[in-house]
């Protein structure tokens, strides 16, 4: 059975040119790049060639890109960076209820070390109010921290109008573009952002590699400490076969992305559209067009969306469920909430999410065995009798 995988937003399979531009870094030229000598210099050149990438990818300076473990270190180095270098100033923080839980527990800690946090509602399609934003300022705000795009319904936020606000009223701005990043194009001058994080292994690179984007200027403390490396911002040996990866990832990324994202609009519509037409009491979950190309987040109401998960992997189609589940309680989702659904809709909710290598054939595949697996288990629901 060919396996359909569509969870790119959990991450995505390692692109084989971004493969083949690692190896080398693993064996052959496998130096410090803090060594002065010449394997160590030829690894910081390929480094460097990697900062370049990511930069113009994203239209920022070499210079101010750092490198991280990933998108959760980049969050938590922004938001506490910001927070305790800013600490002279103000104590309040501005977010949403929908970010990913990198930024959401970073926002709890600082909250346990004497910070306020706002955490601004979202509107039915995941949306930030811009005037709930104007009213949550305060004389003591020092950082405003907004996903780009949330990881899963989709929706993208309006980051531009928001830098606006923030440069108004001269607070940072951080966003967490962890999903747009080489998915859709991003201009960190045109976003108006201090800050932006993002991840190579939702765009096709390497897990365990990410950057923080931080402009010139902006007053951050660090939080890894040791050694010089990163100009001083972060310490720790470089992985320089990720970062290697990431850059390549990058490269790519900037030639394929706007076929890519037409491609997968398309197929995520007809998957959007399928799903609905096909099964009674389903709903799109996110934005209807403010939303990323890849995604596609429904409630099917009745049936419950960890066993309709399971019922499509059985039938070898890999796509994730909006309830997280821990070992022993399964909460629904938080993003699906703040939408305002109720709990027993956030737990009947499935998320699919495309990817480069994701073909017309399997979005038909899905659309053919969803609709199967759901009248299963609708028939065994005790939810379904009692709505009869």
């Amino acid at each position: 059975m060919a396996r359909i995988y569509l969870d790119y937003a959990a991450t995505t399979p390692t692109h084989p040119e971004v493969v083949k531009a690692m190896l080398p870094y693993f064996t052959e030229i496998f130096g410090n790049p803090s060594s002065i000598y010449s394997c160590g210099q030829q690894a910081r050149g390929a480094m460097e060639e990697a900062r370049t990438k990511v930069a113009e990818l994203i239209g920022a300076k070499d210079e101010e890109i750092v490198f991280t473990s990933g998108g959760t270190e980049a969050d938590n180095f922004a938001i506490k960076g910001v927070a305790y270098a800013n600490r002279d100033k103000g104590d309040h923080i501005i977010t949403t209820a929908i970010e990913h839980h990198a930024v959401l527990e970073t926002c709890h800690f600082l909250e346990t070390q004497g910070f306020k946090v706002t955490y601004l509602p979202v509107d039915e399609y995941g949306m930030v109010d811009l005037d709930e934003l104007r009213r949550a300022l305060t004389k003591r705000t020092i950082l405003i921290s907004v996903m780009h795009a949330n990881n899963e319904i989709g929706t993208i936020e309006p980051i531009a109008e928001i830098g606006k606000i923030a440069k108004e009223a001269g607070v940072y701005l951080h966003t967490d573009a962890v999903q747009t990043v080489g998915h859709i194009p991003i201009n960190v001058d045109e976003l108006g952002v201090d800050l932006l994080s993002l991840s190579a292994h939702k765009l096709y690179g390497p897990k365990g590699v990410g950057a923080l984007y931080i402009r010139k200027g902006t007053k951050m403390v660090s939080f890894m400490h040791g050694g010089e490396q990163e100009r001083g911002r972060r310490a720790s040996t470089q992985n320089v076969p990720g970062i290697v990866g990431l850059g390549r990832a990058a490269e790519i990324a900037r030639e394929e992305m706007d076929e890519e994202a037409e491609q997968l609009s398309r197929l995520r519509d007809k998957l959007a559209q399928g799903i609905l037409s096909r099964i009674e009491h389903s709903r799109l979950n996110g934005h209807p067009t403010k939303r990323l190309p890849n995604n596609v987040n429904v409630s099917i109401s009745f049936a419950e969306g960890e066993s309709m998960c399971l019922n499509l992997d059985l039938e070898g189609i890999c796509c994730s469920t909006g309830s997280a589940c821990s070992s022993s309680v399964t909460e629904p989702s938080h993003v699906l909430l703040a939408l305002g659904l109720a709990p027993l809709e956030a737990h009947s909710s499935l998320r699919f999410s495309l990817g480069k290598w994701t073909t017309e054939e399997e979005i038909d595949q899905v659309l053919e065995v969803l609709p199967r697996v759901v009248s299963k288990l609708r028939a065994m629901s005790p939810l379904l009798k009692s709505h009869h």
